[in-house]
Formats: structure tokens, sequence, C-alpha cells
């Protein structure tokens, strides 16, 4: 089995779900390939909308949300960070560099490294110090993946995929696709378990 990951390196919402996904995919022995696409774009091509232009109500929900989750699942996110948004393109060229000439598992394991930076300890993933410890932890060598990152050939490789998931329906982060079925929310990880189940 294989699920598709479409995530947003600044969404709240893929970190909530990061962890939960990872051990799903190994406890049913299913691949898992992460596309950290433009969210901007798909929300431009599907009817949605970014925060900023969200009206204040749904903002405003969308804070006790996070705070229901984070106490829920016991994960210590910061609400409001002060890095948020950082700049995505730079984090996510790295993210598809790596996917492209490492594989998958690296790639995927620098995205939540990314995520957690951002969410959980008030860190700024983009700075390019920053950037060069996290990809570190990971294990990766920090100026070979910055060096990666930086080729236009990953920027135009996330838009790429950005289209691709466009046709495919998808439109909000994080989403799971398994074949023809698609789960849209780390809330919906229930469903994905049952869904890897079936087989």
């Amino acid at each position: 089995m294989h699920i598709d990951y479409y995530a947003s390196l600044n969404s709240p919402w893929t970190h909530l779900g990061a962890a939960r996904i990872e051990a799903l995919a190994a406890q049913h022995g299913a691949s898992l390939r992460i596309f950290p696409v433009d969210f901007g774009t798909i929300f431009a091509g599907s009817g949605g909308f970014p925060l900023p232009k969200r009206s204040p109500q749904r903002q405003a929900y969308r804070l006790q949300e996070l705070a229901r989750w984070r106490d829920h699942l016991g994960i210590p996110i910061q609400i409001q960070p002060k890095h948020f948004p950082h700049k995505e393109p730079v984090t996510a060229a790295c993210v598809i560099g790596v996917r492209e000439t490492m594989g998958d598992a690296p790639a995927i394991r620098l995205a939540h490294r990314v995520l957690k930076a951002l969410w959980e300890e008030e860190k700024d993933p983009a700075d390019p110090a920053t950037l060069a410890a996290l990809i570190s932890e990971c294990g990766l060598d920090a100026e070979q993946v910055q060096r990666l990152g930086a080729d236009p050939r990953w920027a135009e490789r996330r838009m790429a995929d950005t289209e691709a998931a466009l046709a495919r329906g998808v439109f909000g982060a994080p989403c799971y696709v398994i074949g023809d079925d698609m789960f849209w929310g780390q809330d919906r990880l229930d469903f994905v378990a049952r869904r890897l189940a079936r087989g």
C-alpha cells in the first residue's frame, strides 16, 4: 500500500498529524511519500482562502480548535508562534531535493523536523543557520542539503507537484491519498487507519 501525503510546512494541522501518519504507515507496511506543495496556489484553484483572508470568526475559531487538539493529543504547540508563517519555499525546496535524491524517509524526517521547530520551539526554520541545525539533527549533511535546496529545479518541481495535486482534487493540508480515497485533515486519521486495515 502507498500513501501520498500532501503537506504544508506552515500548517499546525500537518504538524499535529505528523507522528501519527508516520506510525500508521509503519504499522500497516505502507510506503509514504511527502509532497510539500504550495497551498496558496491550491487555495486559488480550489476556492479556499489563505488564513489572513478568512473572516475574523473563522480565525478565532481556528485558535480555539488548535488549543483543543493540542490538549487532546498532548502535543505542546504554540498557538500563535512568532515565526509563522516562515518562508516555506526555502524549506520545501530542501525537502523536495532530499526526497528526489535521497529518498522518502529522510524527506519526511526533515519536513517533520521543520514543523516541530516552527510550532513547538519558536524557531524560524527558513533562517539559514537554524535550517542547517535542523538538517544536521536529521542525520543529513547541512551544507549539501542547503546547496541542493537552492537548485531552482526543486521550486519548479514543487509547482508541478502543486498542479498535480489540484488535478487530483487536493484542497487543504494535510491531505492523505490512498488509491482513489482522499482524507483531508489530521482529524481524519482514524479513517486513514481503517482504510489501511482493509489493505
